[in-house]
């Protein structure tokens, strides 16, 4: 609708005709109102998915599972890295104690 008024305005514009200003003055007003239009759905459509609409469930449990994951991970990995350092200990200290001496040097 509004490109037919945009035509005719034009249009009118190269004739000379009176109705020139006009229909310039409706194409600008129907484009103001025809994006009003559009961008009103627009947001009431993300406000409504924002308070009623789609939760984004699978993405939140697979953050939380991946959570889980990652701190099992991190305790696997301390927990090893505590079994080597007492172990380590351990057979430095069996070490020396069998010699009797803190080094073989």
């Amino acid at each position: 609708m509004t490109l037919i008024q945009a035509m005719v305005a034009f249009l009118s514009t190269l004739a000379g005709s009176w109705l020139a200003f006009p229909m310039v003055l409706s194409s600008v007003a129907s484009t103001v109102v025809a994006t009003w239009g559009v961008l009103d759905v627009w947001v009431t459509r993300q406000v409504w998915n924002q308070r009623h609409g789609v939760v984004s469930m699978p993405s939140s449990t697979a953050r939380q599972l991946r959570r889980e994951r990652r701190r099992a991970r991190r305790a696997a990995r301390s927990e090893e890295r505590d079994g080597v350092r007492i172990r380590g200990r351990d057979q430095a200290m069996k070490e020396t104690q069998g010699s009797g001496r803190l080094s073989e040097a």
